[in-house]
């Protein structure tokens, strides 16, 4: 992939308290060539560089075991990374607590990427939630591995809790699936005739099927061992689908966007409830063609490439310069105002987007990191060379000769796909 000298990036020090920061610096290779470049935490080795040290810069995953080929997309999850091969194969990396790499029961991690198999067809979409993995074949059927403790995989009521090797979901046999996006427990996915369908736990109406919580909420089970089709969206064609920790949303064919889950619609005009159990529409949106859901906020991509945002804004993950609450939707601007958005992506608290080839990223830097130990930090998932939070958008230094074609946001640590230019 890479012109061989020692390695494609030269290594250099900067003079900061986080011990060597890499300086990209691409060789010259052919034009048009994909690899996969990842950073952030890098516990239980999810970024798959083989070894269990964090990443403060994008850096290139270099792995035997793709045998020379090219990477065409990235998922990154709770703790471990699918990476999508131009061949159609899948390679996993990091934790394996629930099976979620797909590759074994009895291997509680991997520090570099190891191939998934036991699929009849080429792979053509991957999706990492943050215990379960999916893989959507070429004629469009799905298959889902890891945590089953609340049905997220679909495979019915008497499936395994855990279930370490990809699983064809028979209750969609003869349907084609086109698009899968998995949460933290459930799943959601749209056919190729635009019906939403949706599994899994079904706390906090993330499921859209009118689920109403006990008044304890711990009574009565929610969960969906099953895709069931969200009733509320028939006749309605679904194109794009998006699930975070406890909401989930979609894009119809004419652009409109809507949401449910917790926190979904909190005072968007629906009686200031925090909850929408069936989906909701957001009128305050413009005609819409992406959506992504992260921990508590929500980013959805115009189709002019305006960038829209709402949410808790932990550690400014909406990207608007504050990290004020907005229960609207608010265009971020900064560098997209000159430049439209191509792909967007959100993590627990951080956000990651695409403009011009080049990866723009905000909000949670890792600092004060939910695994920290004795003050180390656990993050660097924004990729600035440090853990610091940042409040607006700021490009990420991906060094010459490259452009990204796609980003993807963990839990804390994002990766992307770039191609030499």
């Amino acid at each position: 992939m890479w012109r061989r000298i020692g390695l494609p990036f030269a290594k250099t020090t900067i003079g900061s308290g986080l011990g060597l920061v890499r300086r990209l610096v691409w060789t010259k290779s052919e034009t048009g060539q994909k690899f996969a470049v990842v950073w952030g935490n890098g516990d239980y080795g999810r970024l798959g560089l083989r070894s269990l040290d964090s990443q403060w810069r994008p850096a290139p995953v270099l792995c035997s075991a793709f045998h020379d080929q090219g990477i065409r997309a990235i998922a990154c999850g709770g703790a471990h990374t699918l990476f999508l091969t131009e061949a159609g194969s899948i390679y996993a990396t990091g934790l394996n607590d629930f099976g979620q790499l797909g590759i074994s029961d009895d291997t509680n991690y991997t520090t570099e990427p190891v191939e998934v198999t036991g699929f009849q067809r080429e792979i053509v979409q991957i999706s990492a939630g943050y215990y379960h993995s999916c893989a959507i074949t070429a004629d469009g059927e799905l298959y889902m591995w890891g945590k089953n403790a609340n049905g997220q995989l679909g495979l019915g009521k008497r499936a395994p809790k855990v279930v370490p090797r990809p699983s064809k979901v028979e209750s969609l046999v003869g349907i084609t699936i086109k698009m899968a996006a998995l949460g933290s427990e459930h799943s959601v996915a749209v056919t190729d005739g635009g019906e939403a369908l949706s599994w899994g736990e079904g706390g906090s109406g993330r499921l859209g099927h009118g689920h109403e919580s006990s008044i304890f909420g711990f009574f009565q089970s929610n969960s969906e061992y099953r895709p069931r089709l969200i009733k509320k969206l028939e006749g309605i064609k679904v194109k794009n689908v998006a699930a975070g920790l406890l909401h989930s949303a979609c894009i119809d064919e004419n652009g409109s966007v809507f949401i449910f889950g917790e926190r979904a619609v909190d005072k968007l005009g629906f009686g200031g409830v925090n909850n929408a159990s069936t989906p909701a529409m957001i009128s305050k949106l413009p005609c819409s063609k992406e959506v992504a859901c992260g921990g508590y906020h929500t980013c959805v991509l115009s189709s002019g490439g305006d960038l829209y945002t709402w949410g808790s804004n932990e550690n400014g993950c909406l990207g608007i310069g504050t990290t004020d609450v907005f229960h609207l939707p608010e265009k971020v601007q900064g560098p997209f105002l000159k430049s439209p958005v191509y792909q967007v992506s959100c993590g627990w608290k951080h956000t990651a987007a695409i403009s011009e080839g080049n990866v723009f990223t905000w909000g949670w830097g890792g600092s004060h990191g939910t695994f920290s130990d004795e003050g180390h930090s656990s993050g660097g998932q924004l990729g600035h060379g440090s853990d610091v939070d940042y409040i607006k958008p700021m490009m990420v230094n991906l060094g010459k000769n490259v452009k990204a074609l796609q980003v993807s946001c963990g839990f804390n640590h994002t990766g992307a796909i770039l191609e030499h230019a």
